[in-house]
């Protein structure tokens, strides 16, 4: 593990960055551990066990994955997905997980979270054992502490945003674990092993979960580092320093691989190629040293 730990090192060391990595076998007892029992900012992560909870709503018959919400104005941040709609959008729930999960929509996020209840999502993470892992709400109160901290009028106030500098993007909350959305990453990669297991619920509701992780758009960070023969299920997590992904591995010979990476990084660039691929060969380490 000695030998793990230094190559982890210094992948991080080259791309500028703090890593905490926890990958395990889905299907075994081998695991890699750097960092993986301190406290994390999940970021977009968190809309994983908002995915779970709405998949055991929907396999318990609680709710109707075509019923159909709005989303509006009112929930819209002008992101990616329905967040960046000019008009209202009207989807199914099993819609409004597939935008949440492929492409990171935060309205949709939002739109879902209501649905399916935040005290849920919280008791089924407790039932499940991860008493780590916890949700300050959804995308609306993350990003609103940001707008209020920094007294924007919006987080479209490009004005004010030009301002600010970096010690007040450091002191944000949404940055610090122990005042937002958290886990770590070993709940983390034990939440996916009970997914990819049908031990997380009904096995309905965890093989829906499976079935859009699968579809996640995004290949810059865990896909980085592993050819086309690897099948990869993935949620990114990005904020201001943070660059995460978590997500299930699964090679042609059957084995499957649960990998959790976060990164806190030096930089609060938009674009930071290095540290999003650091996410991809931290993973590779870990996977080659448990399949050798």
């Amino acid at each position: 593990m000695s030998e793990v730990s230094g190559a982890l090192r210094a992948v991080f060391e080259e791309a500028e960055a703090e890593g905490f990595v926890h990958v395990r076998e889905i299907d075994g007892d081998g695991e890699v551990s750097f960092g993986a029992d301190d406290p994390v900012v999940l970021a977009s992560v968190f809309k994983l066990p908002i995915l779970l909870e709405y998949g055991r709503q929907a396999a318990a018959g609680t709710l109707e994955p075509t019923e159909r919400l709005s989303v509006t104005s009112a929930d819209k941040d002008g992101g990616i997905g329905t967040s960046g709609c000019l008009d209202d959008v009207s989807l199914t729930l099993r819609d409004l997980a597939h935008f949440m999960m492929t492409m990171s929509d935060n309205a949709a996020t939002d739109v879902l979270l209501r649905r399916v209840g935040l005290d849920n999502v919280h008791a089924t993470l407790r039932e499940l054992g991860l008493k780590r892992t916890w949700l300050v709400g959804g995308c609306a109160e993350l990003l609103g502490s940001v707008v209020t901290e920094l007294g924007l009028s919006g987080l479209d106030d490009e004005e004010r945003l030009a301002t600010v500098g970096e010690e007040q993007i450091r002191s944000l909350a949404v940055r610090d674990p122990e005042r937002t959305t958290s886990g770590t990453p070993r709940e983390i990669t034990t939440l996916l092993g009970l997914i990819w297991r049908d031990e997380a619920g009904p096995a309905a509701a965890c093989a829906e979960a499976r079935r859009i992780m699968g579809n996640q758009i995004w290949p810059h960070r865990l896909s980085s580092a592993f050819g086309d023969e690897v099948k990869i299920s993935g949620k990114t997590g990005t904020l201001w320093g943070i660059r995460n992904e978590a997500g299930v591995l699964e090679y042609p010979d059957g084995k499957r691989y649960a990998a959790a990476v976060f990164l806190r990084t030096r930089s609060f660039g938009l674009r930071l190629p290095r540290a999003d691929a650091a996410i991809g060969r931290a993973a590779r380490v870990a996977i080659d040293h448990l399949r050798a």
